[in-house]
């Protein structure tokens, strides 16, 4: 069945014909010999087209779908012009929009120019040390790539000499403008010399891109590689209707259908790839996070682990994301809806690509179904619609992998004689089956079970309540602890708890951030926050506490699996769990196994350079007295 959008999609124009070509002499002489190294026998279509089109003088605009070969094509309309012996600086500039693109670009092009004498190629990114750029930059590179930020920077500072450009290109110029780097593009654009080639290269040109291109370039060629409609080929695309609070029930079924392939998720926001990818972790699902707040030495690693397959999920946000070239990235898993038709078509392209399969599946809640029609009709993409994979099936599909594990381990053979011993040992006197069947069901123990779904819908009542519930919480009934009292206020302060400890990756700056959002508080009315193993509570001023309390105790969409209860504990230095008596009393907020470890009092304690000291958020420091944050001001929410 297919998610039919509210007015019919237009008609993919005939493709364009690949050449039947099946070897490499198409291709510039000087760049075979690397081309072969790296694997390649063909050409694709939009290098072919580059070819065909390029006469060494015109300006190009590149358009294909994503991991068609676009940075391939575009070396081979850059070599002939790349060697100047009078040079100052280098002969190509490219500019691309992320720290991850650029060196992506920067790589591919030094191995395809890898055999030409005199050709280097350098990359300058914000994230890294201006310094050792500064350096390498002496050397004049006769290729750089750069980010628009940074090589302002170095611009400003004399460390760049862009005299001797012969050629432009601007990557990805569609996310340039998104990330509103055009003033960068202008300052950059003035230290250019006015002869120059200048090259446009992206997936989709807006009507925005193409203004911009008219400012760079002179009567250009569009170049097409792929026709329209082409672009989708090899990726699947599926729509999984869900309810409101469903999201990570269906993407956790959706991760354990996939086993062992890569898998790339897209959310919203920073504080999103952090959290979900906490909770994946603790859910035996291992999954990173890539945002924009990670240091580029934590971003190369995390990208790194997920190319090797250290981390088979990354949860990464759509800037973040740019530039990822993982070729056997299986699925894109869309939690949070992209923005537009063209964010739709760059996420999907994280998969099916250099002529791979993939799958680009994007969860849609029902009110949320005409939005995402129009997604779709905007890309010319036909999706089907699909019910989210229930137990039943997650459960045949890891059976299934785990008796072929098996069989491939028999296959092997090579047991050694203390093997064979325990073997024998096993099925002495037992039955072979009940045997195999142990030892297959401990293999599927590895991870947790998939959620129960009906339909592709999670089932209604405490069953659904208690899955959507993160190893170490319990939830609580939401009636229930709406008719509880607020605790006696001490000083200015109500103390709160929520279900999330350091066990599951809570910190003073998210659960700020989750308080804040939650209760829709300002961050200057959130006192001390002390965190436990479990469980963590928090301050909230005496004046909006009550308010906080209705808010806060409402079923929260982003985080169903958290609650938020008053906090009946002993005297100051305590974390005592509900006394008897109190209308919480079994709700299930155990006492933290770190109470007595430095954790205990008000304030965050027990970690190297906390001691003594509360935590501060950003509403500034707290006043004398016992480690409160001033009330007040007008500090922006989370």
């Amino acid at each position: 069945m297919y998610f039919e959008p509210e007015t019919p999609v237009p008609a993919a124009a005939e493709p364009v014909d690949t050449p039947a070509a099946d070897d490499l002499t198409a291709a510039p002489e000087a760049l075979r010999a690397a081309l072969q190294r790296r694997g390649f026998s063909t050409l694709t279509a939009v290098q072919h087209a580059v070819l065909d089109a390029d006469d060494g003088a015109t300006d190009l605009r590149v358009t294909s779908k994503t991991g068609s070969g676009k940075t391939v094509a575009l070396g081979f309309a850059l070599f002939s012009t790349l060697i100047d012996p009078a040079r100052k600086g280098p002969t190509t500039l490219i500019i691309a929009p992320t720290r991850e693109l650029a060196m992506q670009v920067k790589e591919e092009l030094a191995w395809l120019f890898a055999d030409l004498a005199g050709v280097t190629c350098d990359v300058v990114t914000g994230g890294t040390s201006v310094a050792n750029e500064r350096q390498r930059l002496r050397r004049r590179p006769t290729v750089l790539v750069g980010t628009p930020g940074r090589l302002l920077d170095h611009l400003g500072d004399g460390a760049l000499d862009l005299s001797s450009v012969k050629q432009l290109v601007l990557d990805e110029a569609d996310q340039m403008l998104d990330l509103g780097f055009k003033d960068e593009l202008d300052g950059i654009l003035e230290h250019l010399p006015a002869e120059r080639r200048a090259h446009l290269v992206s997936a989709t040109f807006p009507v925005e891109v193409l203004a911009l291109a008219d400012r760079f370039q002179r009567q250009p060629l569009h170049v097409q590689g792929t026709a329209a409609g082409e672009a989708h080929g090899d990726i699947e695309h599926v729509v999984c209707e869900i309810g409101g609070r469903d999201h990570y029930p269906a993407l956790v079924n959706l991760l354990l259908l996939a086993g062992e392939e890569r898998t790339l998720v897209f959310v919203r926001t920073r504080e999103d790839t952090a959290t979900l990818a906490d909770k994946l972790s603790a859910d035996g699902l291992p999954a990173l996070p890539l945002n924009g707040d990670l240091a580029q030495a934590q971003r190369t690693r995390t990208l790194a682990a997920f190319r090797r397959g250290a981390v088979r999920t990354l949860i990464a946000t759509d800037v973040a994301a740019r530039g990822i070239d993982v070729p056997d990235v299986t699925m894109v898993v869309h939690v949070d809806p992209p923005i537009d038709a063209a964010t739709l078509v760059h996420r999907s392209g994280r998969t099916g690509r250099a002529g791979q399969k993939g799958k680009s599946v994007m969860f849609v809640t029902r009110g949320a179904k005409p939005r995402a029609r129009r997604l779709y009709h905007d890309a010319g993409i036909r999706p089907l619609l699909q019910p989210v994979p229930g137990a039943t099936e997650v459960k045949a599909r890891q059976l299934a992998r785990a008796v072929e594990a098996a069989q491939a381990a028999i296959a092997a053979g090579a047991l050694d004689d203390a093997q064979r011993q325990a073997a024998a040992e096993l099925l002495r006197d037992r039955d072979a089956n009940e045997v195999v069947g142990a030892l297959l069901r401990q293999s599927l123990a590895a991870t947790r079970t998939p959620f129960d779904l009906q339909g592709g819908m999670p089932e209604a009542g405490p069953a659904r309540r208690r899955e959507t519930t993160a190893p170490g919480h319990t939830a609580v009934a939401p009636r229930a602890v709406a008719e509880v009292p607020l605790p006696p206020a001490t000083g200015d302060w109500v103390r709160f708890r929520i279900n999330w400890g350091v066990r599951d990756g809570a910190d003073p700056r998210r659960i700020l951030a989750h308080v804040c959002r939650r209760g829709d508080v300002d961050n200057r009315a959130v006192g001390n926050i002390s965190l436990g193993a479990n469980s963590s509570t928090f301050e909230i001023h005496r004046e909006v506490a009550e308010g906080f309390r209705q808010r806060a105790f409402r079923p929260d969409r982003r985080d169903p699996h958290l609650f938020i209860v008053p906090d009946f504990g002993g005297d100051e230095g305590t974390h005592g769990a509900p006394r008897r008596g109190h209308p919480l009393h079994g709700q299930g907020f155990r006492e933290p196994a770190f109470h007595g470890q430095g954790f205990h009092g008000h304030g965050f304690h027990g970690q190297a350079g906390f001691r003594g000291r509360s935590f501060r958020g950003p509403g500034g420091p707290a006043p004398r007295g016992r480690g409160r944050r001033a009330f007040g001001g007008d500090a922006g929410r989370d």
